[in-house]
């Protein structure tokens, strides 16, 4: 999968995150291949625990003595079957990505309809089998399918049992909302289908409406924890999507944002930490690949801070969390070698091998286990050069 995105939520993907600590520019592209770490992105529109977290409550488990705000006042059905909790495929979806069309173009002559990025892949048409002669754009469509997102979620009806013996003059009203945790995990669904499938351009526009949406929230609600909260995982994932096309200036912009607005989250979120820390450290390797050692180091030691800050709190000795700051101990004792300091960076492998050793991991845990073995693998190797 060539994006990442170290998020919170419940609709889960498979990424690879660069979060190690570099030795030189050629060696480290190198060991990105060896050393993606699997993590959990998912929707952060929707909290959940962390796999590791046994504290937290499973997935989609509901209080049965509360009502749903939507119960009250009429959720938003969409008339097509969308709707932000299922994956389901319909009239205005892409076959091949299984997102909602974007830059859509029709087969010809077979007359099928498909996102241009997935079906230039094909010479036949995925459906019928039909020779593509050629794929001509339809902007009739498109234009039906931007419509559909601009308005999905946005309408609440109130609801009532007497609503059909209403005459037509006693029309309910009709709340028009700006944005809603339903429309943000639906647009969030969408642009990981797109993310899996490779099309980024289909993603960033996603999560571009998604990201304004929850401006336009901020701007009525002000700053709150849980705002900031998702439109700091959004502009991660922006800025995962620039770094991949190589726009490597605007995905630095993205993650400076989007730290910014998870800083202003009470500290106590381990899992607001970890996506801030993430974000840290990914504009600390770009800085690094740019050959700016100094503030390279500066945004892995700000990492670094997160991580150990959030588990220095009562009950967050989650492993995962532990490994984390293993990592972020590792990514600045290598930079410290890179400019020199070698005591200094002998004292940070020793620190996070201490670390690890100290962590003891269940047998129901093979993911953590691999991930902590490798990166004192590391630790002692680097160790070793001393």
């Amino acid at each position: 999968m060539p994006v990442t995105a170290g998020t919170i939520g419940i609709f889960k993907i498979s990424a690879c995150v660069s979060d190690i600590p570099p030795i030189s520019v050629a060696d480290k592209k190198r060991r990105n291949e060896r050393l993606c770490i699997k993590m959990d992105s998912v929707c952060p529109f929707v909290k959940v625990s962390r796999p590791d977290d046994s504290s937290g409550k499973k997935t989609g488990e509901k209080n049965p003595d509360a009502k749903s705000e939507h119960d009250s006042s009429g959720a938003p059905k969409c008339p097509f079957g969308y709707d932000s909790q299922t994956f389901k495929l319909g009239p205005f979806s892409c076959m091949i990505c299984q997102a909602l069309l974007f830059d859509c173009c029709k087969c010809v002559p077979c007359a099928h309809v498909f996102c241009k990025i997935c079906i230039s892949k094909f010479k036949d048409c995925p459906l019928c089998g039909a020779d593509i002669e050629k794929a001509e754009e339809d902007h009739n469509l498109q234009s039906v399918v931007d419509r559909f997102i601009e308005g999905h979620a946005r309408i609440k009806r109130s609801q009532s049992g007497t609503d059909r013996e209403d005459s037509e003059h006693d029309k309910k009203t009709m709340i028009y909302e700006d944005t809603s945790l339903e429309r943000g995990s639906f647009l969030m669904q969408q642009a990981m289908r797109a993310l899996r499938a490779g099309n980024l351009e289909s993603a960033m526009s996603r999560l571009s409406i998604c990201a304004e949406d929850v401006r336009e929230q901020l701007q009525r609600m002000g700053n709150t924890p849980e705002l900031c909260s998702q439109l700091g995982a959004v502009l991660g994932m922006l800025g995962d999507c620039c770094r991949s096309t190589g726009d490597t200036v605007s995905a630095i912009l993205y993650f400076k944002e989007s730290a910014d607005f998870l800083r202003q989250v009470p500290g106590d979120d381990l899992e607001i930490a970890h996506t801030l820390s993430v974000s840290l450290n990914k504009i600390g390797d770009m800085k690094y690949y740019e050959g700016d050692l100094d503030a390279a180091r500066s945004y892995y030691s700000q990492a670094l801070d997160v991580r150990q800050d959030a588990i220095k709190k009562p009950d967050s000795t989650i492993p995962s969390h532990v490994i984390d700051v293993a990592i972020s101990i590792a990514k600045v004792a290598d930079i410290n070698r890179n400019l020199g300091n070698e005591d200094a960076a002998v004292t940070g492998f020793q620190e996070g091998i201490k670390i690890l050793d100290s962590l003891a991991l269940s047998n129901h845990e093979p993911g953590l286990q691999q991930r902590k073995l490798f990166v004192l693998e590391f630790l002692r190797t680097q160790l070793g050069k001393n």
